[in-house]
């Protein structure tokens, strides 16, 4: 991120392909995170989006936000539907179909963290060992949010959620937050991201350098929900930066499995700022044990990921 400057905002496209009247909560974190994505892949875009908030928010029959080709799928069929696009249009393209002219066509598959690492894993792990050429985009807000807040394996430990309360006998979520990153990254592909709503030129970035590549390309955006949060709806993108500067969401990019950090942290911020700036996590503040648990598991990872920067694994 160190290569932008203060210009960089005034040579970003202005054509708009994910557009203001759709019906996400204010402070929506997936829906910005939509938007600079469909501005970064451009016209010649594709988009398979599952069922899930996103899904509901942009597709109130007979409107919808999206100004290109979008299909709705099943919660866990979205990488399969993608490969089969990603397939017509090679057959179309053999057949000289005189719309494969205009370009590469980016197919972009999109699901949440419900979608993706619960529900829709197997697809998804078949379409990346097939090798398809797409992209998938995981918006992780770290609950089935638009049907009641429930926790999915991406809720971080000590979440509160409907299916995880936190009470007398439970701390909330009881399981750390499977790494989708890692994931991905097992099954060698060309190339495997991290991005946020709050660094916009590094997602901008990484989702054309995803668009270009030859293959499967998978991006894990952090993505917070105002609503399933408990947090105030001005706090999306302070929330989205505090994540990656206490560590709890490294921002990363694994190129032919040579991983590196994308913004490297010497000092990390407190995780007890982070985490009480949510309701979610407010029945911790009197368990000062367990949040320093967190910060220890929080900080591992980080160095889990430095040392492979480093090794050039």
């Amino acid at each position: 991120m160190s290569d932008y400057n203060v210009y960089a905002a005034r040579l970003l496209p202005r054509s708009e392909f994910f557009t203001p009247g759709h019906r996400a909560c204010q402070g929506c974190g997936p829906a910005i995170v939509l938007r600079q994505v469909a501005k970064a892949l451009g016209r010649n875009t594709i988009v398979v989006n599952a069922t899930g908030c996103m899904e509901i928010v942009v597709s109130p029959f007979p409107h919808s936000a999206w100004e290109i080709p979008w299909v709705h799928t099943l919660f866990e069929n979205t990488a399969a539907v993608a490969s089969g696009i990603e397939a017509g249009i090679k057959v179309l393209a053999r057949r000289k179909r005189h719309f494969t002219d205009s370009g590469k066509i980016n197919i972009i598959a999109i699901g949440g963290d419900g979608s993706t690492a619960d529900i829709g894993m197997g697809c998804l792990s078949g379409a990346l060992e097939r090798g398809h050429d797409f992209i998938y985009l995981c918006y992780d807000n770290e609950a089935y949010m638009n049907t009641g807040i429930q926790r999915s394996s991406a809720t971080p430990m000590g979440a509160s959620t409907t299916t995880s309360p936190a009470g007398k006998a439970s701390k909330g979520q009881f399981s750390r937050k499977k790494d989708l990153g890692y994931i991905a990254a097992a099954h060698h592909i060309p190339y495997v991201a991290t991005v946020t709503p709050a660094h916009p030129f590094d997602l901008i970035d990484k989702l054309r350098k995803a668009a270009a590549v030859e293959g499967p390309a998978f991006i894990h955006a952090f993505a917070p929900c105002p609503t399933g949060w408990r947090c105030g709806a001005d706090t999306t993108i302070k929330l989205a930066r505090m994540a990656v500067d206490t560590g709890v969401f490294p921002l990363y990019e694994v190129v032919d499995g040579k991983w590196s950090l994308t913004h490297e942290i010497e000092d990390f911020e407190p995780l007890d700022e982070y985490l009480f700036a949510q309701g979610r996590f407010r029945h911790l503040k009197n368990d000062a044990e367990f949040v320093k648990q967190l910060e220890c598991d929080v900080h591992q990872q980080y160095e889990e990921i430095r040392a492979r920067t480093k090794a050039g694994a």
